[in-house]
């Protein structure tokens, strides 16, 4: 429920009579309560008006994002990287465009594809090295073949992983302090 809404309902006013009380239209009361953010001076008067604190009428960020988040479809852009251990552009594109086709673009879902952007260029780097490696240190060539068994497995894990912890607490187990997108 809006925050708005549930001060203006403790205090059993309608939206004319707390529009009347704040000297604001009902129109912006209206546009509030259905998740437009009050701001500058709107925000002070009908603090004032609700005999309540600024902040108290702000949403916080994690309010909005816990809203708009469906774990489904996280889970199901999570998985389309399995596409992606074969074949390494799609463990991102894929996930993108699904993002983008369900229109979920959140905070989650930029994760799951800025995870698979920062294993995919770790990856390239790693097993373009490991190419190399064995004529400058003299290191057995079979260094190549083990990155190329092994990175495949690592993304599995960390898509499995991540969608076992979105599954369970609607949270990604591995993620960045950033993101790409």
């Amino acid at each position: 429920m809006n925050k708005l809404l549930k001060y203006r309902e403790k205090l059993n006013l309608t939206q004319e009579e707390l529009a009347e009380k704040a000297s604001v239209s009902t129109r912006t009361i209206q546009r509030i309560e259905k998740g437009t953010e009050p701001k500058g001076h709107t925000l002070k008067v009908l603090a004032k008006a609700l005999g309540v604190s600024e902040g108290e009428l702000r949403t916080s960020k994690s309010e909005l994002d816990t809203k708009t988040i469906n774990y489904q479809h996280s889970k199901f852009i999570n998985l389309s990287s399995i596409v992606g251990v074969i074949f390494p552009p799609l463990n991102i594109l894929l996930p993108f465009f699904i993002m983008k086709y369900k229109k979920q673009v959140n905070e989650v879902n930029k994760q799951i594809v800025s995870v698979q952007i920062l294993y995919t260029i770790i990856a390239f780097v790693v097993i373009a090295l490991s190419l190399f490696i064995p004529k400058w240190f003299g290191i057995t060539k079979q260094l190549f073949l083990m990155s190329l068994i092994s990175f495949p497995i690592v993304n599995l894990f960390i898509i499995v992983r991540n969608t076992r912890e979105l599954d369970k607490n609607q949270k990604l187990y591995i993620k960045l302090n950033f993101s790409f997108l």
